[in-house]
Formats: structure tokens, sequence, C-alpha cells
């Protein structure tokens, strides 16, 4: 073997990578376009494109040295990357839920382990002012080896989390090979256990970061929010000192802070009179640190979260997450999604009335956090971690306590997993901890619990005691052992009825009560978005919920004869495990047509209700759901008054004044006709600019029927009054059939089973063959739970 097995190591998750840091993009002079173009830095060579391959069924095949430089790799394929060998042709999909690939016995992998071999030549250019260079991958599946003109450069795995090597002494001036080994599964794919489809490959980006050796390496900003000043903390770590300007701006480019600091430490700078970021009003300060020879530029948001007495508070006002899951998924690109690919998820999620998302279930590109924080996301960040597959292991006595009670046996609650674990709590906090949307860490989605997840959940709260933390799957535990959850924020699970919460918040409702998924999206699901919203705003206690999920998982296989796209899921790629098609479980369809749960959703959560109408005195009380934003500030309301269908009546509410969660009484006096079917619809329309949602996008409705005398609808009225000679009905009786005759009919009805045999009108039949009793109905997906 031409590798060390690091990837059944437990000891080694990573070699020679540097330390986690947190994410941004350095340039030589100060840029400020660098989230969604940050190609545009002169620091930053993109390395993505066209590199040679070859697919190994098994690791043991991989026997020359290809990595050397000068290797012949004319006989290699060529693909680009990102991507994921699956979708290039190369093995096989496979999608899975819960169940492993692969039998289970930890640490140990199959021993034919498929692996890629990549091989890419760039040119790289030593810049006098920057001559460090670091050697990023953002997102490789599973486990990966480098080296960089034949030398070995490093290993890593964690597949949801940047790998960062110090290549600046392994680097030529002018041509130069990056080849890499990439194994589709490793020690950590026990940890990877998410309910995706399973793909490999380098499927995120690769770039080198050209840098002085005098610079910052990491810094992590906090901020203190008071009445009228936010103080905002810069802990900074620098490779070597630097004399270092840090300037903050607000939006419009004004300095509102300034500040120097040159060696590792705490600067504190005082902003007043500031603006807090928050979902309905995402303000974004700038924060500039100026060195000698490289200008970093972020953004920062002044915001708070808390929790007093049992409520969740955000910038001191209770707060309710309309919030929706979300995996990386296109059925063309698989797991590779670009700026592109999540700003049309995001838009689609504003123009639907989502202001929070969980990232499940690992962290997304470094970036998706900074469109977050721009665009008005609060998120909940989870760490790349899920070890479903203990809960299906054979258990002599099969029920669901017994598989719970032993769930976290093999890995939670093992300490020979605690490194692993609490290694990708801290890359993720790590590498996101400056993202002021990122409100929540969630230590990962159903792995149980145990001594490894208390510990990453005490790493996580002392390094950031201003965020909250999540974990589900804490329930799920071994009864006979005390756990330690003084460090879990909420109280958080996955689609209980609705008297299951009715009893915590009655029998113990100790800790907030968070849906993290609810609202099973899958086939004629969500279907009860309304029983679920009363009882999130019936108690403070219930800060909200995300929907399962965003996008139904596909893989695109061509055009079928009507002209639509050919979609497969679990099962059609020949795989023996699978899930079926309890992938396909999304809001919006694989090309994000939206499903009409989606539509469902967007009214339900529109952010005006109407709470009553007095239609005698014409006084109308609308409640303002919004969180920050007064109605007066934020939408335009209109109504349409209809007879039969027909608009009679139409017009705008003027000026309406309701502060966030409270209500408005407004007079609204209408002529309502005496007759017809008369209803009376509000609609509701976006006022002020937002990012992603143009002024007056229309964010929902309420419609209402008005009394009156007549409430019959008028044309049906007009044909039931009609008079129309039927003539003669004869009747004929026999032992089995009953006949009914005249002008224009025959009715034929069986005697014996009650039902029409024929049906005939005008000369033709409307039946072919007689009619039966038929029970059965079309499967729904839900009835793969019926035994």
């Amino acid at each position: 073997m031409i590798v060390p097995r690091f990837y059944e190591d437990l000891n080694v998750m990573h070699d020679k990578t540097m330390s986690a840091r947190a994410y941004y993009i350095p340039a030589s002079v100060r840029m400020n376009d660098l989230v969604e173009y940050r190609e545009r830095s002169d620091r930053f060579q993109l390395l993505n494109g066209e590199w040679k391959f070859r697919y190994y069924s098994s690791i043991y095949d991989v026997t020359e040295s290809f990595y050397e430089k000068g290797y012949d790799v004319s006989g290699f394929d060529q693909v680009t990357v990102p991507g994921v060998w699956q979708m290039d042709g190369y093995d096989t999909h496979q999608y899975t839920n819960i169940r492993y690939p692969f039998p289970f016995d930890p640490p140990y992998v199959p021993q034919d382990i498929p692996c890629g071999a990549y091989v890419h030549n760039f040119e790289y250019h030593r810049e006098k002012k920057a001559p460090k260079a670091f050697l990023n991958f953002e997102g490789v599946d599973s486990c990966f080896y480098v080296w960089v003109n034949g030398a070995y450069a490093g290993y890593s795995q964690v597949p949801h989390a940047t790998s960062e090597f110090d290549v600046t002494d392994l680097l030529n001036e002018g041509e130069n090979t990056l080849a890499v080994l990439v194994l589709k599964w490793c020690d950590g794919s026990y940890l990877e256990d998410q309910d995706k489809f399973r793909m490999s490959g380098i499927f995120r980006d690769v770039y080198l970061l050209k840098r002085p050796e005098k610079t910052i390496r990491d810094y992590y900003i906090t901020t203190d929010v008071e009445k009228d000043s936010v103080a905002v903390k810069l802990d900074m770590h620098f490779a070597e000192p630097v004399e270092t300007k840090v300037t903050i701006e607000d939006k419009y480019g004004a300095v509102v802070a300034r500040g120097e600091a040159a060696e590792n430490g705490v600067l504190e700078l005082t902003v007043l009179n500031p603006v807090l970021w928050n979902a309905e009003n995402p303000y974004l300060y700038q924060v500039i640190l100026t060195m000698p020879d490289e200008v970093i530029v972020d953004r920062i948001g002044f915001r708070t979260i808390e929790i007093k007495d049992k409520v969740v508070y955000f910038n001191g006002e209770k707060i309710k997450f309309r919030g929706v899951n979300r995996h990386d998924s296109d059925p063309e690109t698989g797991f590779v999604i670009d700026a592109r690919q999540i700003k049309k998820d995001l838009m689609l999620m504003k123009q639907h009335n989502f202001n929070a998302i969980r990232s499940s279930h690992y962290p997304n590109a470094p970036y998706f956090y900074q469109m977050c924080d721009e665009y008005g996301f609060m998120v909940i960040d989870e760490a790349d971690i899920e070890a479903h597959g203990p809960f299906m292991l054979y258990r002599k006595e099969d029920t669901d306590r017994n598989r719970f009670q032993h769930w976290n046996e093999k890995i939670a609650d093992d300490p020979a997993w605690e490194k692993a674990i609490v290694d990708r709590v801290r890359l993720m906090v790590q590498r996101d901890k400056n993202r002021p949307s990122i409100i929540m860490w969630s230590m990962g989605n159903e792995s149980a619990y145990g001594c490894n997840f208390e510990k990453a959940l005490a790493w996580t709260k002392k390094f950031d005691p201003d965020r909250i933390t999540q974990y589900e799957s804490a329930r799920y535990r071994n009864y006979d052992i005390t756990y330690d959850y003084e460090n879990l924020d909420l109280y958080s699970r996955m689609y209980p009825s609705l008297q299951e919460i009715e009893d915590y918040l009655k029998n113990d409702g100790s800790k907030p009560f968070l849906l993290v998924e609810y609202c099973h999206s899958m086939g004629n699901g969500p279907g009860d978005f309304e029983d679920y919203f009363q009882m999130i705003h019936k108690d403070d206690r219930m800060c909200g919920g995300f929907v399962w999920e965003w996008c139904d998982h596909a893989i695109a296989h061509g055009t079928a004869e009507n002209g639509k796209t050919r979609y497969y899921y679990g099962g059609d790629h020949g795989e023996a495990i699978h899930d079926g098609n309890f992938c396909m479980d999304g809001l919006v369809y694989p090309d994000r047509t939206p499903h009409t749960g989606l539509l469902e959703y967007k009214n339900v959560y529109r952010p005006v209700r109407v709470v009553s109408y007095d239609q005698k005195n014409g006084q109308i009380v609308l409640h303002n759901y919004m969180d920050f934003d007064n109605l007066k500030d934020y939408v335009d309301i209109s109504y349409e008054m209809t007879q039969d269908g027909l608009t009679v009546e139409k017009g705008k509410l003027a000026n309406v004044v309701a502060a966030p969660h409270s209500d408005a009484e407004v007079e609204l006096k209408l002529q309502v006709p005496n007759t017809g079917k008369v209803y009376l619809k509000l609609i509701y329309r976006l006022k002020k600019q937002m990012p992603l949602l143009e002024q007056g996008y229309e964010l929902g409705f309420d419609e209402m029927k008005l009394a009156n005398e007549d409430d019959r609808n008028r044309q049906a009225v007009k044909w039931m009054e009609q008079e129309k000679a039927i003539g003669t009905i004869n009747v004929k009786e026999n032992d089995r059939q009953i006949v009914l005759q005249a002008k224009d009919f025959t009715y034929v009805l069986d005697k014996r089973t009650g039902l029409f045999e024929d049906m005939q009108f005008a000369g033709r039949s409307y039946i072919n063959h007689p009619m039966e009793l038929n029970i059965w109905r079309a499967p729904t997906d839900n009835d793969m739970y019926i035994k």
C-alpha cells in the first residue's frame, strides 16, 4: 500500500494540516466584494478546473506512485474539480438514511475501499510581499492524502471542513504538480451517516492563499451590546507580529471605530449608537484589518441571543424561528454547490417567509454563512456528525426502547471516539465563529448521547458562551446512567405530536422548546403547518421550528418522452442497501420548482393576520407577527371584496401601525352586496427594500366570508330556478334491475349491489362497466410504516 493506514486510526484525523482558523480571504489591497466573488483577490489562486483522474475499485489497486512529478498520466481520464466521481460515471450512486453502506465494524471499513487519484498541473509565481503559500481544500469526501511536486504534504478527513496545508517549501516557481488520493470511506465514515446520497471526491473549491510572513493568522470577533453602544473585541493571533490598523465602518463607509495592534491579544473598540443586525434588517458593518503587505476585510453584525425565563430572546425581543433544514443537493451537480445555487435557495426561502436555516447535517461552504449575514437568515450551524447506524444493530429484544438505550454504546459514549467528535465540532466553530447569522451551534444529528458529546458541548460553551446550543439526540442514551446536560440550552425534538409538546410545557418546560425537525414534507405532506403555527405562538417557551426539508434529493438521468427530467432515487442505481424514495421529502422539487406544501407554508407564516373583523362597525384587528419591524414600515395592505368571484370593491388600508408582536385596529367599512357569496381578501405586500425581495412582492393574504341576506351564488340560483320539462320518467323493475328511462337519459340500477350498471345521457354512456365498491386508495409514502 502506497499510503499509511491513517484512514482506520482514530488517533489520526489530520496530518500536517494547519490549526483551524476563522474563514477570510486576504488581498494585497482593500477589497469589499470577496464574499460571492472571492476569486477577484490577487492573493487567492483558484485551482478548480480540469484535473486528471483515475478511479480504482480498491485501494490495493493503487500500486504506482502516481503523485510523483513527471508520472505519466496520459492514461488517466479528465474530470472537473470540484465534482463527485459518481456524477462523472464512476462507481455508483447510493442513497441510505440510517444504515451504513458497509458492515458495522468501527473503526474499520471494507478492505477494498474505492478511491480516486487526482493530478493537476498549475502555474505558481511567488510574490515578494506574500511569499507564503497555503493550500486549502474546502470539501473532500471522505478522506484524502496530498502531494505537491511528489513530496507528501499531508492527510485529512472530515468532508465538510476546511483542510489547510502550508506548502510554501514544496512549491516551485513556475509549473507545479498537485496530486490527491481520495478514499470513499475511512473511520470518519462512521460519523458521516447522514440521510443523503453518498458521493465521493473533491466536491468544494481548492485554492492557494498567498500570504506575507508577518500577518494575522486568526481572529475572533465578539461583541457586548449595551443600550447605546457596542464593545467590539478582536482576539487576534499573528503568524508573526506586525503593525495592524483596525477600522470599523458602517454600511455607508463612515468610520465608527479604529485602533491598532501588533501582537497576540485582544483589541477592544467601541461603536456608539449601533444598528443591530436581525433577519428583517441585516445591517452589517465592515472590519478592515490593514497590514503593510495584506488587507483583510470582514463583515460583522451586532446582535444578542440569550435565554431568560426559559424564553429565547434575540436583541431583547422574543423570537420565533421560521426555519427550514437545508442539504447541499443538486440533481445535476450532486454535492457541488456554488454561490449562484446558494443564492437561488436563499431567494426562494425569502419569498416564502423563512427567516432561519439549519445546515443539516454538516457545515456548508464558508461563504454560505456570509451570504446569510448579508441576506438576513438566522442559522443553526451543525457539526459534520451523524452516527445513526448503531441504532439499527441487531438486538435480541427488538424494541425501540432497547434500541434507544444501547444506541450510544459504540460511538457516542465510547471514549475512543472523543477525539474525533470534538475535532469535528471544533473545526466547525473555529471556521465559522465570526458570522453574526450563526446564532446556534448544533453538535450533530441523530447520534445518541454520551461522554463524547458532553465533552464537545463543554468545549463549545467555554469557547463561545454567547451562542446557544442544541442537540436533539441527547434524549437517546443509556437510561441507567445520569448524563450532564448543563451545556445544552434547548430542548429540541423531531416530529413530536402536539400532545407531546403540551405535556412537556405542562410537566417540565425547563428549557425552551425547539422543533428542530417537523412537518416532514414527503409525498402529499406536509399538512399540519397551521396546527404547529398555533402551538408555536401559544407559548413563549416555543421558539419556533425547522421544516424537514428544503429540497428533494435526486439524480437527473436525462429527459423522459414527455420532455420532463427523469429523476432517480434510492435503488434506481442498482444498489442493494438503500432507502427508496425517502430522500424525496422536500418543499421544492430537485430543480427548485415549489411543491404546494411550500405555498402553504408561505401563507401560514404570513407577516400579518386578521384577528377579527366587525362587519357592522367596520373595525378590523390585525396582528403583526414580525419580530422587529412595525407594520407601517414592512407591508402595504390592500383589500379586495368579491361577489361570486368578481371584484366589486378594492383599495388600500392606510398607514397600519402595529409594533412587532402587537395588534392594530383599522377601520374598513364596506358596502356588502345583499346577494351572492361575498369574500373580503387582504393582501400583504412588501413595502420596504429588502435583500433578495422586490418591493411590492406578495408575502401572503387573508380571506374571510362576509355575511349578507342571501349568500347563495347568484348564477347557481338562476340555474336552480329555471323550469325545464323533464317529461315522463318510465320505471321498469324486475328481480335484478330497476330501469329509469326518460327522453334524454337511461339509468339501470342493479338491485343486488345497489349500484348503477349503466348510465346514459343524450345518447352517450358515462360508465364502461357496472359500478363496483372499491375501498382501495392510491398508496402514500407513509404507508411504509404499516405493519
